[in-house]
């Protein structure tokens, strides 16, 4: 779904958010009937009325085509730092955001009502779990220098166990949603241990 217009971008910067958004869902449209690994970049491009070459142009690689919100992850999780109110601690902003993504449904929440056709594609496609592995890496390096910016000592240590909590919080939540677990007592159990999981950040940090 392509997001609402936003303030300050350009014509030229919203179309082309758009074109990338278009290619990324009919691609994800693709994988999840056919499987990840039995699609070609050539085949998504035909569909989404594009060249190959435009497709690289936004994706460098095939996997980032279903698991694109990597960028916006990183950013999201590094921006939280930057961006924090003054006199806000790193992890009082970092609590917010995870907080935000939850209420909103948000897919790097972990927890939505229409996440199930996701994941069985990941977990099919060893690519896609290499990716998945790579993205917590990518996500763990900019908020570790976003820490480190903060001023938080020994960023790297707080920035591995920051994103192995929201990490392993999620991933608890995907299983239930999976196991085909009600959905809302997902979601409420899925909140207190995102609490509980910031709550043991918090005194870490101290």
């Amino acid at each position: 779904m392509i997001d609402e217009n936003r303030p300050g971008e350009s014509l030229r910067e919203r179309k082309k958010r758009e074109t990338r958004q278009r290619i990324s869902n009919v691609a994800t449209v693709m994988f999840r009937e056919r499987g990840f690994d039995q699609v070609t970049v050539a085949e998504v491009a035909r569909a989404a009325g594009v060249s190959a070459m435009t497709v690289f142009n936004y994706f460098p690689r095939k996997e980032d085509l279903f698991l694109d919100r990597i960028p916006e992850a990183v950013a999201a999780f590094a921006g939280a730092v930057r961006d924090r109110a003054p006199g806000e601690p790193p992890l009082a902003a970092l609590r917010r955001l995870a907080f935000r993504f939850i209420d909103a449904r948000h897919p790097l929440g972990g927890v939505g009502e229409n996440f199930g056709g996701f994941w069985p594609v990941v977990a099919d496609s060893a690519a896609l779990r290499a990716r998945a592995r790579e993205a917590v890496e990518e996500v763990e390096r900019a908020l570790a220098a976003a820490l480190a910016e903060a001023g938080l000592a020994d960023p790297e240590l707080m920035a591995a166990v920051t994103v192995a909590a929201y990490r392993s919080v999620c991933v608890a939540s995907v299983r239930r949603q999976l196991a085909g677990d009600r959905f809302a007592e997902i979601v409420e159990d899925h909140r207190e241990r995102m609490g509980a999981a910031f709550d043991a950040l918090e005194r870490m940090a101290r």
